[in-house]
């Protein structure tokens, strides 16, 4: 009987001490397709140097899959081309000793599973050539899209090309990512959309608030204002205050722009009356929150498909949302509503339609849509069918 293969994950961000948010939805899919595969984690985390004084190593195996972080001081040179370097050489040093460690605790890897290009590329593409280990690549990140101006520089281009060329599959999490991928010259033969998964044993339905006075609506984001446009959310629930005030909003979440949205909020008279900021909810917390919730909404300007979205349909909530990315392509008529991003008409309209009207969405539906796309069993099949067609290949290659 042949042994369980070992899959090396390479995250480019994923939970850490200092914030533990970034990548969750990367490590969602690691868990997923643990239970055919032994999973390794290896995610360096490079530390300012007032908070980090040393390369240090942390391991855990809690969850079922051998996590390994390696911290490494940051360069403390004045931000230019010479800290960059210091950063890039500790950055690689720093995988290669890790892979290291990983290959001698767990075994060598079957297969590297890449998140997020470029570096990370770069490195499992250098351990194919010396090693002829295969490797995939998921990629979640927005700067291919139109509109967005970071992926640039024609070493970088060059680059990712010659890593998406050589990957034995890529896995954008929606159609919408791969088309713009392809429009950049990212060619490879073995492209397979496959969305980002949802815990649906912790995000479950609960009916115990129906019949409440109030809408209650729920937005929980990272709070980055540029892509999410919180604060037309609020200047869009401030005409909607002035109109009627049988409705309650909760805003989830933490981040660069979290103090000024809520100053914001406080300008409009909103916060402490009609708007209520949380902070940042986690796990049970968190599946409380959408539980409670009549619908969500989400105003972004850009995006791929955003986890909290197939976390509220596991919840059996339904969604607004701004037609982007590739959120068109998860939210249909029988799960919400899209609006054009910058309409705040169109999602004042959709914010009253489903004050008045939430009740139309059958949340056992909209559950059984979660669980059927975007659950563990469902979408860790999915990255297994991959991985177990790469190895073929592999091993009929080497035959």
């Amino acid at each position: 009987m042949d042994r369980r293969k070992n899959v090396l994950f390479l995250p480019r961000w994923y939970p850490n001490r200092y914030d533990p948010m970034p990548g969750l939805f990367i490590r969602r899919h690691a868990l997923s397709v643990s239970v055919k595969y032994n999973v390794s984690v290896l995610y360096v985390h490079l530390s300012p140097s007032g908070q980090q004084q040393k390369f240090e190593v942390l391991r855990s195996n809690d969850s079922g899959i051998h996590e390994l972080t390696v911290y490494c001081k940051a360069s403390n040179c004045k931000p230019g081309i010479l800290a960059s370097i210091i950063n890039l050489i500790r950055f690689f040093r720093a995988h290669i000793a890790g892979f290291r460690l990983i290959s001698k605790e767990v075994g060598q890897p079957d297969i590297i599973h890449v998140n997020v290009l470029t570096r990370l590329g770069v490195i499992a593409l250098v351990y194919k050539w010396l090693t002829g280990i295969p490797y995939v690549i998921t990629e979640h990140w927005t700067r291919y899209l139109p509109g967005m101006d970071n992926f640039n520089g024609l070493f970088r281009k060059l680059l990712t090309r010659t890593v998406v060329r050589h990957a034995s599959a890529v896995m954008p999490v929606t159609e919408n990512l791969k088309n713009a991928m392809i429009s950049h010259g990212l060619t490879n033969d073995n492209y397979r959309v496959i969305p980002n998964v949802v815990d649906t044993s912790l995000f479950v339905p609960d009916h115990s608030n129906e019949g409440r006075p109030q809408a209650s609506i729920l937005h929980v984001s990272c709070f980055d204002d540029r892509q999410k446009n919180i604060t037309g959310i609020l200047s869009v629930l401030k005409r909607l205050s002035e109109k009627r005030t049988d409705w309650h909003c909760t805003m989830v979440g933490e981040g660069i722009d979290f103090e000024k949205i809520v100053a914001y909020a406080q300008s409009l008279g909103l916060s402490g009356t009609m708007v209520d900021f949380t902070g940042l909810k986690e796990n049970e917390e968190l599946a409380r929150l959408m539980q409670q919730a009549d619908f969500q909404v989400m105003f972004s300007r850009y995006e791929n498909f955003p986890v909290v979205i197939p976390e509220s349909f596991a919840c059996g909530v339904p969604f607004i949302s701004t037609h982007v990315g590739g959120i068109a392509e998860y939210i249909h008529e029988e799960q919400g509503l899209l609006v054009k991003s910058e309409d705040e008409d169109a999602l004042l309209s959709a914010i009253e339609d489903l004050i008045d009207h939430h009740g139309r969405y059958n949340p056992e539906s909209i559950r059984k849509y979660a669980i059927d796309n975007f659950s563990n069993e469902v979408i860790g099949n999915q990255i297994a069918a991959v991985y177990q067609d790469v190895l073929a290949r592999k091993k009929n290659t080497n035959d």
